[in-house]
């Protein structure tokens, strides 16, 4: 027993060696903020969210002028209107859904978006819809859009400029996409029709299974066959088109095959 003290006597130095732990602990509380710097920044932060709260209830940030850009006016004012009811809502209380809900009955809108101009302005962003055919249904008629959303119900005899396409299935649904397939393809084609600065020159579209052709206002038949490639169909015939015109007699011109565009005179040749 006398054998082991001294083994137990320098493990239990060996456990009680001090940490110098003095000057790091003084160093550590100098770089700690004081109790008077935690209350000023306490008061800082209150005061702050005190303004802001006045701001938000006081007239200081009161929406009184909204600004459209990026649409005609036709459409720009029907976005004022819209938008008119928040006349007098603080900017910084304004609420981002409330704008997105008073726009979305706006079918001449494609998209939108805001922007606070303080002190009372809000400055509205609009990229609106191009209408690019009028729809037939019987006696009725839409405008459709190059998005192919049906924006709008129009009398067929005041609308003048869009190409007619007519409509085998139901009547369309103002604000919703179109659903007739010939018609999505009819759509889809004058869209790009218009980037091809050819929408002036159509008067209706015929658009079966297999076959799209464009009835311009001086007779001529434009026939694109099928979608595929229309595009290039498009900027063929946008070359040619100008030669025919100018010469006249001419019945038809057929991109189908873009790398053999062929005109004629009879619209029915045979064979």
């Amino acid at each position: 027993m006398a054998q082991r003290r001294p083994q137990q006597a320098a493990r239990a130095r060996a456990a009680v060696i001090p940490l110098q732990s003095g000057p790091n602990r003084a160093a550590l509380a100098r770089l700690l903020p004081s109790g008077r710097s935690l209350l000023a920044g306490f008061a800082i932060v209150l005061g702050a969210a005190g303004l802001y709260a006045l701001a938000r209830m006081t007239p200081m940030f009161a929406l009184n002028r909204i600004e459209v850009e990026g649409a005609p006016p036709q459409v720009a004012a029907r976005v004022k209107a819209a938008l008119e009811p928040l006349d007098g809502t603080s900017l910084l209380a304004l609420n981002g859904a409330e704008v997105e809900r008073r726009l979305a009955p706006l079918t001449v809108v494609a998209a939108a978006s805001y922007d606070r101009d303080f002190p009372h302005t809000l400055r509205v962003l609009v990229r609106p819809e191009h209408p690019v055919a009028l729809l037939r249904h019987g006696a009725d008629a839409w405008i459709v859009a190059a998005s192919g959303r049906v924006i709008a119900a129009a009398d067929p005899h005041a609308v003048s400029g869009l190409p007619r396409v007519w409509l085998a299935s139901d009547a369309p649904r103002v604000g919703s996409v179109l659903a007739d397939p010939l018609g999505r393809r009819a759509v889809r084609a004058l869209a790009l029709a218009r980037k091809a600065r050819l929408e002036g020159r159509i008067r209706t579209v015929l658009a079966a299974d297999h076959e799209l052709t464009f009835l311009l206002g001086s007779g001529l038949e434009l026939r694109l066959g099928d979608l595929r490639a229309v595009r290039l169909k498009l900027a063929v015939a946008s070359r040619i088109l100008p030669d025919l015109l100018a010469h006249g007699g001419y019945a038809y011109l057929d991109v189908s095959v873009p790398a053999r565009p062929v005109a004629g005179q009879n619209s029915q040749p045979a064979g």
